[in-house]
Parts: C-alpha cells; sequence; structure tokens
C-alpha cells in the first residue's frame, strides 16, 4: 500500500471520531500498549533533536528495502504521535518515504491544537524518519 493511500485508510478509520481531542485519546492509548524501547537503544544516536520532550526514534531496513520504525518518548502524548508517526511509514519502501511529504498527523487534524513547540518537534520526527529513508534508499 502506497503511503498515499495508507493516508487515505488511516483518515477514514479514524473519520468516525469527529473531536480531534477525542483522536488525539485514541492514539496515545494505542501507544500505552506498544512495549517501550529497550535501554540499550536509548541512545543518543536514536534521540530526535528538535524535541522538547525526549523522543527516540529507531529505524531499520529490511531486505526488500522496507523500513520500520519503532519509537519511544517520555511524553505520552508525543509518544503516541510519534508511535503513529513509526506505524505510517513502517513497511513503506525507503525511496517512497524519501520522497514523501506525507504529514499524516495534520492530515488528521491531529497537531492544529498543540503548541508550537510540539509542532517542531513532531515535524523533527517526520524529517528524521525521512532523512533515515533518504540514507537507505539504494
Amino acid at each position: 500500500m502506497t503511503l498515499a493511500a495508507k493516508q487515505h485508510q488511516l483518515a477514514a478509520d479514524l473519520a468516525i471520531i469527529d473531536d480531534p481531542q477525542e483522536r488525539l485519546a485514541v492514539v496515545v492509548d494505542r501507544a500505552r500498549k506498544l512495549p517501550p524501547l529497550p535501554a540499550a537503544e536509548r541512545t543518543d544516536q536514536h534521540r530526535v533533536r528538535g524535541c522538547v520532550s525526549v523522543v527516540y526514534l529507531v529505524g531499520k531496513v529490511d531486505a526488500d528495502r522496507r523500513c520500520r520504525f519503532r519509537c519511544d518518548a517520555d511524553s505520552p502524548l508525543v509518544r503516541g504521535l510519534v508511535a503513529l508517526l513509526c506505524e505510517f511509514f513502517s513497511d513503506a519502501p525507503a525511496a517512497e518515504i524519501a520522497a514523501s511529504d506525507a504529514d499524516p498527523l495534520g492530515a488528521l487534524d491531529l497537531t492544529k491544537n498543540l503548541s508550537p513547540t510540539r509542532q517542531n518537534g513532531l515535524a523533527s520526527a517526520r524529517a528524521a524518519i525521512r532523512a533515515f529513508a533518504q540514507s537507505h534508499q539504494t
């Protein structure tokens, strides 16, 4: 499934929830069920710069050049939003991610009520995902 199709599907899945605050609550709740990153991966190398919250993002590329992402953050809200980004971009080819300007959080109106510093931090996380993909497309 392409990123555009994935964004459309995600929007359709969450469209049943009219209130953006309720959508955020659903996203945060989903992230609570994810296992935390092991301490060995909570390193400076995996830390996302530009986030007020401490955010770790770990990328991996499979033999088929598809990226997989995992994350963790010290804020439940940020963890939920970054986990949604990881889920969204995972399983996509590195070349597609690198060429994409997809913003699933914006498309779902999940960021419009956030502070500018949180919005910038999430943009940094999205940029880190793209940078990882750009460095692994071949």
